[in-house]
């Protein structure tokens, strides 16, 4: 994923997030590579919103599922996410809104929000990367 594609991603949840005046948001998008390629925390997140974003994001891309298949999957099978959680650095959210992002099915990236409800999280998510005409994977 490019900056410009990246930044375009960034900017539209943004824009979603304030049109339907969501809760301060933290925004982060990674590349296929887990490299964060651009970041956003509005005025009044909450302290490390940006962190929590970001988790969500990776753990994405380090498992290959969107969070809310994490969250399932955390539902059932506690130990196993603690473990990855540990195995990948302990930076996996395991809520929704952490999207992956593809084109062609293959996987180009990762967005991750915190601010709002984390439903509210993922749908910026969808809403961004659908603006992007990308393919949005939250699992």
């Amino acid at each position: 994923m490019d900056l410009g594609t990246a930044r375009k991603i960034l900017d539209t949840a943004l824009a979603h997030a304030v049109e339907h005046k969501f809760m301060p948001m933290a925004i982060a998008v990674f590349d296929a590579r887990g490299a964060l390629k651009a970041f956003v925390a509005q005025d009044g997140t909450s302290l490390k919103r940006g962190e929590i974003a970001m988790g969500k994001a990776q753990g994405a891309l380090a498992m290959g599922l969107g969070t809310r298949a994490l969250m399932k999957r955390a539902e059932t099978q506690p130990y196993f996410i603690a473990a990855a959680t540990a195995a990948i650095g302990g930076t996996l959210i395991p809520v929704p809104g952490g999207v992956l992002i593809k084109s062609g099915g293959k996987v180009i990236g990762a967005i991750g929000l915190s601010g709002d409800t984390s439903d509210n999280d993922e749908a910026a998510a969808f809403a961004a990367i659908a603006a992007a005409g990308l393919e949005a994977d939250g699992g």
